[in-house]
Order: structure tokens, then sequence, then C-alpha cells
């Protein structure tokens, strides 16, 4: 669709608009029947009161009471971290698999992952060795280990699996990933030749790797990696200095967890001939990103962007006229790289307007995202008079406000028109 420039008049109020040769004429909340308007409603979850797809399906509702015959398609949207299997099972119409693997302590848990209409797998580490699943008393990352993980991903290999997107926020361990590589048939011995045991405490002892055990079936597989982080293996802003305090280390056992994922990047180098310690994301969730770097060939990226790509194809963005985003709150930080940016981002690439609507808006953080980065058309809070917080984040009433808010913004679309 060719995009052209035109002015668009409201009340006699005269507007400078970018519009594609379909988005011509609504009048009265009617539409050309022959080329209906085209939204993508994409927001974030409000957290504590509406899911992303909750959030979509409001905005839907008003939409289509200001515009019936307007074509509104909902997506899904995540940031890589808890949630993002949910999100991109239910939105893209996949199913949800259910296994029993091993837990951060060696106990068995229950850990659900995605598999999506293309075979993609969609798997958060935190269902097998998440922070949660080791109660408070006992956390200790000498001693999680990622086995789980490499569980959720043979099992998923064992579907049919080979695309792979992987979250690894919430981790509580700090074993380099090597349980999971454990678990993928990796052999990591110690210089009797016994195989080391689970946990970081385990790493001192390793003497050599064996790989040639690895499930075959990895070499058929591609893993896109949901890493917001940028933090080095090792060292001071390494995973362990970082991350392992929040997962119950002390400062004596800090000294330990980084002597260990150092002397396993020096055998890791020894055994596959690269360094990766340093690569960017490789300390995320205690060493798992570089363990999926190193050993299977995974690509770390920002998990927004992982997610995007996933659900909004190219093709549909390029047909669309109005992109729908926001989330709970609109600030500043959205700005920073939250997800409702790299929607508004690949919407303006293609010529879309963008709007948004939040529970809550900052005017300086909408003013950046409209003025010097020119990504959003209009910010809307959804908020229609004064309530307590408790209230605005009731499931009914953010429902009904984010419903109520998109019918008013559509109703004022549909009573222009371009000349």
């Amino acid at each position: 669709m060719q995009i052209q420039e035109g002015k668009l008049w409201l009340n006699r109020l005269e507007f400078p608009f970018r519009v594609r040769d379909s988005f011509k004429l609504y009048t009265g909340g009617r539409t050309n029947e022959e080329n209906p308007m085209k939204v993508i409603v994409a927001i974030d979850s409000l957290k504590g009161s509406l899911s992303s797809l909750e959030a979509g399906k409001a905005v839907e509702d008003g939409i289509k009471k200001a515009i019936p015959t307007a074509e509104v398609m909902i997506k899904p949207v995540a940031d890589g971290g808890e949630g993002t299997v949910t999100a991109l099972t239910t939105g893209l119409q996949g199913s949800l698999e259910k296994v029993a693997v091993t837990g951060p302590l060696g106990q068995k848990v229950e850990a659900a992952y995605g598999i999506l209409p293309d075979q993609t797998a969609v798997i958060e580490m935190a269902e097998a060795a998440g922070l949660p699943l080791v109660p408070v008393d006992k956390r200790n990352p000498l001693e999680t280990t990622t086995y789980g993980v490499g569980e959720l991903i043979s099992h998923a290999m064992d579907r049919g699996c080979r695309k792979f997107i992987v979250g690894i926020g919430g981790s509580a361990t700090n074993d380099g990933g090597v349980g999971m590589l454990q678990a993928l048939g990796c052999h990591f011995y110690k210089k009797d030749g016994i195989e080391i045991g689970f946990g970081a405490k385990e790493l001192k002892d390793l003497e050599t790797i064996d790989t040639e055990a690895l499930d075959k079936r990895l070499k058929e597989c591609t893993f896109e990696i949901a890493c917001d982080v940028t933090n080095p293996l090792c060292g001071t802003t390494g995973a362990s200095a970082v991350f392992a305090p929040q997962k119950g280390a002390d400062e004596a056992m800090l000294v330990k967890l980084d002597e260990a994922l150092s002397h396993f990047a020096d055998v890791s180098e020894k055994a596959l001939g690269v360094d990766n310690r340093n690569m960017p994301g490789a300390g995320a969730a205690g060493g798992l990103g570089f363990a999926f770097a190193s050993y299977l060939g995974g690509d770390l990226r920002p998990g927004v962007e992982i997610v995007l790509d996933a659900v909004l194809p190219e093709k549909e963005l390029s047909e669309a006229d109005i992109v729908v985003t926001g989330e709970g709150r609109f600030d500043g930080q959205t700005a920073m790289g939250k997800a409702p940016v790299g929607i508004a981002k690949r919407a303006k690439e293609r010529g879309c307007m963008v709007l948004v609507f939040a529970g809550s808006i900052e005017p300086q953080g909408v003013r950046k995202v409209q003025d010097e980065m020119q990504l959003v058309d209009g910010a809307f809070p959804i908020l229609p008079g004064v309530m307590t917080l408790e209230e605005a984040m009731q499931k009914t009433v953010a429902y009904e406000n984010m419903s109520y808010t998109a019918e008013q913004v559509f109703r004022l679309i549909g009573n222009c028109y371009i000349k």
C-alpha cells in the first residue's frame, strides 16, 4: 500500500496527516466496507489488573462500538520474562505442555511451556529453575541446578520442536548452565573421571568436558534467548557479584561462585576453542546465557524484540492503518525500550498511526516519544475520573475504562475524513 501525505480536517481544524491509500473515509462511525479500517492492538499487560490479551479485547470492544466494520487484530505482548509463555501460546493459538522436571534443588516440579502453531517452543527457564521454587530458608546458589531447563528442551524436541524462544529471567541458579547441558547429554568430568554433580559448588573440580554425547537433534535447533541484561559471566559486574545475593549468596559465597564460573569458562574454552565469558548477557541467569551462546549457538537478544518478531509479522503491519499499544503506566521508563516503544517503532517504520492507551500517563514520557522520537500520534489515560488505585486496578473497572477510552477515541477518528 502507498503512503500518502494529507490533511485531517476536524471541525474546521486542519492537521497534517499521513495515510494509506485504503484509509480513505470514516464518517459517523461507518467505514468504507470495501476498504475497512485495519487496526492492530498490541498492549502490554496492566500488571495486577488486565493481561495483555484482556486489555486487547477491551480495546477491540471499544473500537467495534465506534466503527463496527473495522478489522481488529489482537496481538499478545510480553518482554520475554514472566508471562511470555502464556501470552504467546494463548495469543497465537498454540498449545500448553506440562511436564515433570528436575527443580532447582533436585526435587520434581511441574513445569509448563508452549508450542506455537509453527512448532516453535516457548520456554521460561523459571518454570524449572526459578527463584520462587526455592524456599527462602533454602536459597543457596552453590546448590541449585538448571537441569530441569534441559529436560524441558528435550521434551520439546520429542514433540518435534526445533526452534526455541527461551526467557531466562528469574533464576535461582548460578551453575553456568551446566545442569541444562548435563540433561542434554554433555559430560563434565573431574580429574578422576567421575562426573560432577549438581550446582555451582561442583564446578571447582571440573577437569574436562565431553560434548560428543550432546543430543544430536540440537544441531537442527535454533535458540533465541530473551535476555535483557548485558552482564558478563565473571567479575564485578558478572553473574555472581550482581545477581547471586538475591538468590541467597553471602559475601564469602560470592567469591566462590565467581571463581567457579571463571574456572568453568577456562575449561569450556579448552573444549570448544571459543571464549564467550565477556559476551554481553553471558552472566544472565547465573551464566545460563553463557551456556546457550557457547554450547547451543543461542542468539541473546532483548526479549521484547524476540516476542515482537513472533507476534507482529511485517506483512500484517504493512497492511494496518492504526496500531494501538500501551501498558499500565506510560512514562519516562517506557521510552528506554519497553514493549510499547518497540511496537511503535515498528509501526511507524510502516507508516501506521500509533495510539497509546495506558492506566496512567506521565506527560514528560509522552513528549519524549512524541516530540523527540516521533513514534506516537496520541496518548490517552483510561481513567474517566477520580478513583483509588485499588478501584482502578479491579479487572472489571479497568476493562470498562479501557474499552470506553478506545470507543471515544475511535468515534473521533470515525467522524474525521481526509481531504
